[in-house]
């Protein structure tokens, strides 16, 4: 019901349009989704817990924005440089976090900054792509991780 609810407010949020028929097809996408989501969790049992600290994951996300802030930055003056020196570089990242969405998150973040991606994961670290790489990167990539884990609750 509360997966439901989510998808339906959603749903009305994102559409714009309050019309029967748009409302209709809305409330059918939301059974769908939800019976097909049903389904899944009946067939393999495999659900993520969602043991992360409240207050803890915005304080993070808030944190995030600025670094994405930051980064896109970096990026257009390399991208509008007439030299455009870059350092590519592959390399291993570490991370600290003990569940899967901890990890999900801290790939992601890596992901969403602009001019880093995750590219595979390897035993208790992340092979990371960064279009102009610097030594302050593996600290801010460690500072990021440790943020990671402090949003992580601690029954994970």
């Amino acid at each position: 019901i509360g997966a439901a609810i989510v998808l339906a407010l959603l749903w009305l949020l994102m559409s714009g349009v309050y019309k029967p028929l748009v409302i209709g097809f809305g409330a059918a996408s939301v059974v769908i989704a939800v019976y097909v989501s049903r389904r899944m969790d009946a067939v393999d049992g495999n659900r993520i817990q969602l043991a992360l600290k409240l207050f803890g994951f915005l304080g993070y996300f808030i944190w995030l924005l600025g670094e994405i802030a930051k980064a896109n930055w970096a990026v257009t003056k390399i991208i509008l440089s007439p030299e455009m020196n870059l350092r590519q570089h592959l390399f291993l990242a570490p991370y600290s976090q003990r569940t899967d969405l901890g990890q999900v998150i801290f790939a992601n973040s890596i992901t969403l900054t602009p001019g880093t991606i995750s590219v595979e994961v390897e035993d208790g670290e992340f092979l990371v792509h960064a279009v102009n790489f610097c030594d302050e990167d593996m600290e801010a990539l460690a500072d990021m991780d440790q943020r990671v884990t402090a949003t992580e609750a601690a029954s994970a």
